[in-house]
């Protein structure tokens, strides 16, 4: 995961993007049916760069399963918390992205400026 959260952090889409697999599944707080495909993620990394403000990770867990990076940022006037799980394939390729956000108020601003980025 180091690779990805110095692709992130850097803010290099086009790196972050590279590390997913072919069939990666990208699930969003904001909606209920996952995103399917390294080009459907590669659409959802884009908007989110160009919503969140201040982006940044503050922790990472791991186990067995996977990695968890916590980060906070900015959504418009509204500070945001959320954690990104992510698992890997055997070539450490990632194969799931879960996103999940807090505050109620940050996830809402959250996904109308993703909604106005997505169109």
């Amino acid at each position: 995961m180091k690779t990805f959260r110095e692709a992130i952090e850097g803010r290099d889409i086009e790196a972050a993007i590279a590390l997913f697999a072919e069939g990666a599944v990208f699930r969003s707080p904001a909606v209920h049916r996952p995103y399917l495909g390294r080009e459907q993620v590669a659409v959802i990394l884009r908007a989110a760069f160009a919503v969140f403000e201040n982006f940044g990770y503050q922790r990472e867990l791991k186990d067995d399963h996977g990695h968890a990076l916590v980060f906070t940022a900015r959504v418009g006037d509204r500070a945001v918390e959320g954690c990104d799980f992510l698992r890997t394939n055997d070539s450490g390729e990632i194969t799931e992205l879960v996103v999940m956000v807090r505050p109620l108020s940050g996830l809402n601003a959250l996904a109308a400026a993703m909604q106005q980025q997505l169109g």
